[in-house]
């Protein structure tokens, strides 16, 4: 496998000497650092949806490959964090420098584990379902929604449900997850109207 950063591909050559390119918005090698990662391809997803818009950041990928250390990264030092803490940073650096405008944040954090999905900011274990509303959509019943005010609180509400996630060792990784988890943050916005005073 040869990662061709400049190409935007990654080229799969066989014993044979074949060989395939596939080519990708954007490629990036084990010299990348978090936080070009992020300026890079996921800054502009977070502006998207301070501005409305729908997004998801979604890591997938062989055990050990480095999904985790990409989306949470380490609090220590500062350029080592992930997508997650920075997206919050992000977000919340946004909120503070608007004046004309009022947000609302909240979040849920959820884990799909063996085909059941668990609240992991909840201490309840019950199983909870997927249900589909025609006003709300697709969405999960009972699933619990903090609302947030700053970064720090969001912060913590991400290590609480980490702790909570199921963790079982594989050949690969002792401390694997061996789940799926969704963090989801929404983002309401209101901007009143300079001529109306209306919102």
């Amino acid at each position: 496998v040869e990662v061709k950063t400049s190409h935007n591909q990654i080229k799969i050559s066989n014993a044979k000497g074949e060989s395939k390119a596939f080519t990708f918005d954007y490629v990036y090698d084990a010299s990348t650092t978090q936080r070009f990662f992020y300026d890079n391809s996921c800054s502009p997803l977070i502006d998207s949806v301070l501005e409305g818009f729908n997004a998801t950041i979604f890591a997938y990928g062989q055990t050990g490959c480095g999904k985790s250390f990409s989306m949470q990264g380490c609090n220590n030092p500062k350029e080592l964090r992930g997508v997650i803490p920075n997206a919050f940073e992000h977000i919340f650096d946004e909120i503070n420098a608007a004046d004309d405008r009022e947000f609302l944040v909240r979040c849920s954090y959820l884990e799909i584990y063996n085909e059941n999905i668990r609240d992991l900011l909840s201490n309840n274990e019950k199983k909870l379902e997927v249900k589909e509303d025609p006003k709300k959509g697709v969405f999960v019943q009972n699933l619990t929604t903090i609302v947030v005010e700053d970064e720090i609180t969001l912060n913590n509400i991400m290590e609480k449900g980490l702790k909570n996630r199921s963790v079982a060792a594989t050949q690969m990784n002792s401390e694997s997850s061996r789940s799926h988890a969704i963090f989801t943050i929404v983002v309401e916005v209101s901007e009143t109207d300079t001529t109306t005073g209306r919102e």
